[in-house]
């Protein structure tokens, strides 16, 4: 079986010198499926303004690393500060985003940027903006409109340059109207907008990115890269993907490890309709029949 060829594939790599914590999943995006395509474009016009963007899309589809791409096309000089709201703590939350003076806090001999200060002159991005304590969102919305940050503790505000990216894997608009949201923050973020697809809704990226990750995980432990047989083609890109670009990640990996051959087998995969169909082929006629029966019940 010959490896698949992807003339058109523009793989998005970031390089191991910015040091980033995240897995090789969020290090590559390929822009292949004409969704995708359209996104890479929108995504650049977007990067050539200055309004805060908001970045929509199901668990695992890559968010962060849209946001970064937005950060390396605006050319911007500072740095890509990435923060997950869900980790902010409720008590200190103000002085981690906003900073605090020298004295602020008992101990607190000096005084500290915080996230805002950290990114200045580049882009900090907010993960899960829908997790971000409900207090915090307002004074998330007056820096954005001022553009400037009131460290805790301080006697005057300090000007900030800070592109904003965000991201939800949630409807916000539901968040509203639950009362769980500002709504004013909403329908200011909501002006940019960018919609990330999940990854069943961009099906021509399943094989490169399959390809990347064997690639990769390969090069890491050392071992020759199998091929990817027509068959096992066909299943990953027929599999629905509800984890997305991570589920898609951990299957190449596992399938690496537990094939012994030149060539990954569609038994090497552990997709559970996969393996039912891979169980049913196994039965005799005579049971194969019985199951239809039972079925049609």
């Amino acid at each position: 079986m010959s490896r698949p060829e992807h003339p058109q594939q523009a793989l998005l790599t970031f390089a191991d010198t910015e040091k980033s914590p995240l897995s090789i999943r969020a290090k590559a995006l390929v822009f292949v499926d004409p969704r995708s395509r359209e996104l890479r474009e929108q995504a650049n016009r977007l990067a050539a303004l200055s309004l805060p963007v908001l970045v929509v899309g199901e668990t695992g589809t890559g968010k962060e690393l849209l946001a970064r791409h937005i950060h390396r096309e605006s050319e911007r000089g500072g740095l890509f500060v990435a923060v997950n709201c869900g980790a902010i703590s409720p008590q200190w939350g103000e002085a981690e985003l906003f900073g605090h003076a020298a004295g602020a806090y008992a101990g607190s001999a000096s005084s500290r940027a915080g996230w805002f200060g950290s990114a200045t002159g580049g882009t900090l991005y907010l993960d899960e903006i829908g997790d971000l304590p409900r207090v915090l969102q307002d004074q998330l919305l007056s820096v954005l409109e001022t553009r400037e940050v009131l460290r805790v503790g301080a006697q005057h505000a300090t000007p900030v340059d800070v592109r904003l990216v965000v991201a939800t894997s949630i409807d916000l608009a539901q968040a509203v109207a639950a009362g769980k949201f500002s709504e004013r923050l909403y329908l200011y973020l909501n002006e940019s907008r960018l919609e990330l697809p999940a990854l069943r809704e961009r099906p021509g990226d399943i094989l490169p990115l399959a390809e990347y990750f064997l690639g990769i995980y390969a090069q890491r432990l050392g071992l020759a890269i199998p091929l990817l047989g027509t068959a096992v083609q066909a299943a990953l890109e027929s599999h629905h993907w509800y984890g997305n670009t991570r589920e898609l990640e951990n299957v190449i990996h596992f399938a690496l490890l537990v094939s012994s051959g030149a060539e990954i087998l569609p038994q090497h995969l552990n997709l559970p309709t996969l393996k039912l169909e891979l169980q049913v082929a196994r039965l005799n006629p005579a049971q194969r029949a019985r199951l239809r029966e039972l079925l049609a019940h």
